[in-house]
């Protein structure tokens, strides 16, 4: 990958009083050839930088301060600097083989021209369509644009009538033409530079280089890459981020989502019974209108803090909740006696960032590719967490929150959140999750108890997850324990390893509770558990054969409303939805809040006198399989997209799988239907009420 020494040319025109800067590259002695990429490469990441600078002074509005936007100039030279590494390193490494250097073989300059010529080309264009894109939608050119593609004829007739494609070709064309008159010039001052140099030096200049164009792509220094998510944690809200961001970064972003879209009829057609089921408070099908508020009714008082723990991995059928012969979490299950406990809760899909996305904001995540935590059409968010008027809001989690692109639901959605990662921490990470829960959950502690002010705080654990991390300084006071493997498989453990995993989450939650008693907070704060997902797995020993046969080993989890101070224990056999339990949170806390997504209250005291939870859904979509399905009362209904395998309706409280009637099965297909088709809207809706129109 470095250079060969080349040969000596004539050095025409060239001398030493040329500039300060010439002389200080012969100093350094970089190759020419490498003088010459990288110089170019700082033209365009110029170029690039002023774009945005014109940008700004366009579109922006007269609120959006210059003070606001420093941050997104430096984010977006970072975004800039990837595009450029990536064209200069693929200029430095094909001309790296020595029938094809630029300066020294004719094909070699042939070639490293034409890539510049495409390089300027794609350049001229993304951004000429960007800024088109931006003045009609005020946002960063999407891939969602290629769907027009389908409809060449009549998108093509709009776009000539609109934008004067005619003088925007011509411009584009001058462009191009002036852009490769400067890079001929770099090209020109290269050949009039001294070189060639010693064959060690090129070649460790070569590496260095390569490097360097390497830590550009990635964008940062740590675990995890530069991502569009990190845009949205910059102050100056949605602008910024659309500042930050460079159409190369929010096209190639949106790729893999361009066809993550609705259909507006089938949404209409289930809206009756989704928005009666929601209980809108003024319906309407033309505007699909999903907005409702709900106003304080419990029967607490004052404000209690919160503590959401969204458990990894947390299986019902893996606990001693089920009745598991193996007494896995024998802590928990005392707390489960002690706090109001759902033993059929369900969530939307398999997945921990699905599994955070819904639970913060009600909406399930029905993408099919990746997660909508990964599509930057779908970052605005509203949550009923920012409805905690003068709450102070965490979240903690033992890793990073750039895995899954988690930090743009996070910190674009949660207005003024302290968000703790591994390097926050005092305790030193174990392995690719981070720190140890044990530790997560003492840290949090640490935080928390100094709070002066009422407090929201989601802490989000990993342990019970692969690799199976238990940390030496744990195992002196947690003991592993050995069982044969029949009965491990028997009782739903593919391994002794994940059996210890989750003995240990148990072992966490207890020196949780047992640092979090010792505190003032701890009488007045509202521990809620639920699991981020459930894994699949043999529980025909433990509970219906539904849950092995129908697959809802993955979604079934654990719900537990913990605070023994504040709340009497119950035990609920009703379902109950992981987008359930913002909503149930709120009125818990006597919080009047607007909820704009598919949760309910699942303590909602009218409701439970007049159904005692029997209307309660839990819809789930297995994204593997292609199979949508629905909980409610005492059967899951579940059928396959695009008809691709039969119905199929079971018992899920006990083994009768005697046969349902037609009107009970098309009831669960149109409910099953209204669930789907308002999430995939929601995803795309479900905005900020301040970003609404």
């Amino acid at each position: 990958m470095g250079n060969l020494p080349e040969t000596r040319e004539t050095l025409t025109g060239w001398k030493t009083g040329n500039s300060v800067h010439l002389r200080g590259m012969e100093n350094l002695k970089i190759p020419r050839y490498i003088r010459w990429i990288g110089n170019t490469g700082i033209f365009f990441l110029l170029l690039m930088t002023l774009a945005r600078i014109v940008l700004v002074y366009v579109f922006r509005t007269p609120s959006q301060k210059d003070t606001e936007l420093i941050d997104a100039y430096l984010m977006g030279m970072r975004y800039d600097l990837r595009i450029v590494s990536i064209g200069c390193l693929v200029l430095f490494l094909i001309g790296s083989i020595p029938p094809l250097h630029p300066l020294r073989k004719k094909w070699g300059k042939r070639i490293a021209f034409w890539l510049w010529g495409v390089f300027a080309t794609i350049l001229a264009v993304f951004y000429i369509v960007d800024f088109g894109n931006y003045a009609y939608l005020s946002q960063r050119l999407s891939a969602t644009l290629l769907n027009y593609a389908e409809d060449t004829n009549i998108s093509l007739k709009m776009a000539w009538q609109t934008y004067h494609l005619g003088w925007t070709i011509l411009g584009l064309v001058l462009i191009i033409i002036v852009l490769l008159a400067f890079v001929r010039v770099l090209y020109n001052r290269a050949l009039q530079q001294p070189g060639p140099y010693k064959a060690k030096r090129s070649v460790a200049w070569g590496i260095l280089f390569f490097l360097l164009l390497g830590l550009g792509i990635f964008g940062r220094i740590g675990q995890y890459p530069l991502r569009w998510s990190d845009a949205f944690a910059l102050r100056g809200g949605d602008f910024a981020a659309n500042v930050a961001l460079n159409p190369f970064q929010s096209f190639f972003s949106t790729l893999n989502f361009r066809h993550a879209t609705f259909d507006a009829k089938k949404v209409k057609a289930g809206y009756s019974w989704m928005s009666s089921y929601l209980g809108v408070d003024k319906p309407d099908s033309n505007t699909l209108n999903y907005q409702r508020t709900e106003h304080a009714d419990s029967l607490l008082t004052g404000k209690p803090n919160v503590v959401l723990v969204i458990c990894e991995s947390f299986s019902l059928y893996k606990s001693s909740m089920s009745g598991n012969p193996l007494n896995t979490t024998p802590f928990f299950n005392g707390l489960c006696q002690q706090g109001v406990f759902f033993n059929h809760c369900f969530t939307p899909t398999y997945g921990t960032a699905k599994g955070v996305w819904a639970t913060i904001t009600g909406v399930p995540d029905v993408q099919l590719f990746k997660t909508a935590s990964r599509n930057p059409a779908a970052v605005d968010q509203h949550s009923i967490m920012n409805d905690f008027n003068g709450y102070e809001k965490f979240y903690f989690l033992g890793g990073s929150a750039s895995w899954a692109n988690l930090r743009g639901l996070l910190t674009n959605n949660l207005p003024e959140l302290h968000l703790y990662e591994q390097d926050d921490y005092e305790a030193k990470k174990v392995d690719v999750w981070g720190i140890s829960d044990k530790n997560l959950f003492l840290e949090a502690n640490k935080v928390l108890k100094q709070q002066q002010k009422p407090f929201f705080a989601i802490v989000q654990t990993a342990d019970n997850h692969r690799p199976y991390t238990i940390p030496a300084e744990d195992m002196q006071e947690f003991k592993k324990e050995s069982v044969p493997l029949d009965s491990l498989k028997k009782y739903g453990f593919g391994s002794v390893d994940e059996y210890n995993a989750f003995r240990y989450t148990d072992f966490s939650y207890r020196k949780f509770i047992e640092a979090a008693q010792k505190e003032p907070y701890f009488r007045n704060t509202i521990f809620v558990f639920i699991g981020d997902h459930g894994i699949p797995g043999d529980a025909s020993a433990i509970l219906p054969k539904a849950f092995t046969d129908q697959g809802l080993t993955f979604e079934n989890v654990p719900l537990l409303f913990y605070a023994p101070a504040l709340i009497k224990p119950e035990t609920h056999s009703s379902i109950a939805s992981q987008i359930d339990v913002m909503p149930t949170i709120a009125g818990l806390c006597n919080i009047s809040y607007t909820n704009t997504a598919q949760g309910r209250n699942l303590l909602d005291r009218q409701r439970l006198a007049t159904d005692s939870g029997r209307s309660n859904c839990a819809f789930i979509i297995d994204t593997e399989k292609k199979r949508l399905g629905i909980v409610k009362g005492d059967y899951f209904y579940s059928y396959g997209m695009d008809n691709s395998s039969p119905e199929q309706i079971s018992n899920i409280r006990n083994n009768d799988n005697a046969p349902i009637a037609d009107s009970i099965r098309k009831q669960y297909r149109m409910m099953t239907d209204a669930f789907y088709e308002t999430s995939r809207y929601l995803l795309l809706n479900n905005k900020k009420l301040e970003n609404r129109k």
